[in-house]
């Protein structure tokens, strides 16, 4: 019997658009012969689903189900595919977790403290497998001093919200009087700020999931930009950036770089598909970890399905065992 999957998409933050290009890529490639998928828009004035009639259905979010056509249709697994609030920061995730509907990302707590790239980078720090630039955090609500800031850090320094994905707010400062627009620019995003040291190197990405217990790597992207660094820009439009997978990288880089991923994967208590990115810094050999996405991009062009296809993986495959473990 074919099982009923809610696909979401969209969500509350700037990056509404690219979710619902995930969950395109997403549900194309879901195997129409074991699921039902209804993809279901989320916003914060509605959570809807469109029929093939085009009637559009209010979810009941007592029990997250749907009424179609006089039919109440329940789900037996939730596909996440909204980058940033509400699902990749935890809130969906507590909510499904309270309802008792298996979904295909992280859990609520792994989500919450990943989402903060501050609180993140404290916890991967303590672990103490591989290096975290130096940072400073900041609230809107609390007083700061750039002065202070600049003592405590060397330039250049990356300027970002501490909640948000696809660098929107970020920018690098290379002089002082950069920083305080900066700081400016960045609290427009998101109520917290973190402001770190630049790390000069290589750029390396890898996503990790789950299949039948054990964890699969898959290969390692390089991202060479035109720009300054990997933002918005440089993420979404053609040509802005070179992302070369597999990462032509030695053997000795290759193992440090999915050895360490999967640590932080267990470590962090991750599930479903994570991508981690990190630096390696010219010079010292040294790796360094930038950030950790739960909920990583999804349309064609995207580094995951980049990965998952030079792995000689299909999408409908990869779908497939991510939706398959989530039930588990």
């Amino acid at each position: 019997m074919k099982k009923n999957i809610a696909l979401v998409a969209g969500g509350y933050s700037g990056e509404y658009v690219i979710s619902v290009q995930s969950a395109v890529t997403i549900e194309n490639n879901l195997d129409s012969s074991k699921y039902n998928v209804y993809k279901i828009i989320i916003t914060k004035d509605s959570w809807s689903y469109t029929a093939a009639d085009g009637a559009v259905v209010e979810v009941d979010k007592n029990d997250f189900s749907l009424t179609v056509q006089g039919n109440k249709i329940t789900f037996d697994a939730v596909f996440i595919g909204i980058h940033g609030t509400p699902g990749e920061d935890g809130r969906l995730q507590g909510y499904f977790e309270m309802l008792g509907i298996p979904f295909t990302s992280c859990g609520m707590v792994t989500s919450a403290v990943t989402f903060n790239k501050s609180f993140c980078n404290k916890i991967v720090d303590a672990l103490n497998v591989v290096n975290v630039s130096k940072s400073v955090h900041i609230f809107r609500d609390q007083p700061h001093n750039t002065t202070d800031i600049l003592q405590q850090l060397r330039l250049p320094v990356f300027v970002k919200p501490a909640e948000g994905g696809s660098s929107i707010g970020m920018s690098k400062v290379k002089t002082a009087e950069e920083l305080p627009s900066a700081i400016d620019k960045a609290f427009k995003e998101d109520a917290q700020v973190l402001i770190e040291e630049f790390i000069k190197g290589r750029e390396l990405t890898i996503g990790l999931y789950r299949e039948n217990g054990a964890i699969t790597v898959l290969p390692i992207t390089e991202i060479v930009s035109s720009k300054e660094f990997f933002d918005y820009e440089a993420k979404y439009t053609p040509g802005v950036s070179n992302e070369i997978t597999p990462a032509p990288v030695s053997d000795e880089i290759t193992r440090k770089v999915q050895e360490t991923a999967t640590i932080l994967y267990n470590k962090l208590n991750c599930k479903g598909i994570t991508r981690v990115d990190f630096i390696y810094e010219e010079g010292t050999g040294k790796l360094f970890f930038l950030e950790i996405n739960t909920m990583p991009g999804q349309s064609e062009n995207s580094l995951v399905p980049q990965q998952v296809r030079a792995a000689g993986k299909t999408l409908k495959e990869f779908y497939g065992v991510l939706l398959e473990e989530s039930m588990k």
